[in-house]
């Protein structure tokens, strides 16, 4: 038996690769600052917020089920809405071939962090590294959509009081 027995983050039972909306958080490994600076209550990447920013819009290229709704990279960590919106004429048992099965959020998000921390590696950042897991919250109804829509637009101007700031 493991001596340590990780607890999942994620809702047991539930399908995360069915139609909804979820706020995502990812953040970087021991809180450090790669992706800019806020100043004057606005977000300033820099190249390497550049690249998170990038690939978390490829993900709705490379996925054409991902849409893309507010989002937020701050120096040390991202905050955004992912929603997964399958087409109603989908058949996923008949594209299995093709590989177009749906990924759940933890395989979406996994992308997302694989591909920008290769594009930093790239970029000379050779000792990034993501925080192991993330944070998800499944959006219920339009007024949770809007609270963490307003969460994510306001987290610059919040950051000498996020936790994340050090």
């Amino acid at each position: 038996m493991p001596y340590f027995t990780r607890k999942s983050n994620r809702l047991k039972g539930y399908n995360y690769a069915q139609n909804n909306k979820y706020f995502i958080t990812v953040c970087v490994k021991n809180k450090r600052c790669y992706f800019g600076k806020v100043n004057d209550n606005k977000m300033l990447l820099n190249d390497y917020g550049r690249i998170v920013e990038k690939q978390w819009n490829w993900l709705k290229e490379q996925y054409p089920y991902v849409i893309l709704h507010g989002y937020v990279v701050m120096p040390n960590h991202f905050h955004g809405i992912l929603e997964i919106k399958i087409p109603p004429n989908f058949n996923q048992e008949a594209d299995i071939e093709s590989h177009n099965k749906i990924k759940s959020i933890s395989s979406l998000v996994g992308a997302f962090k694989t591909t920008s921390s290769k594009q930093l590696h790239n970029l000379g950042l050779n000792n990034f590294q993501w925080h192991r897991s993330f944070y998800d919250r499944i959006i219920y109804n339009e007024t949770s959509y809007y609270h963490i829509s307003h969460y994510i637009k306001k987290n610059p101007s919040r950051w000498k009081y996020d936790s994340m700031w050090i």
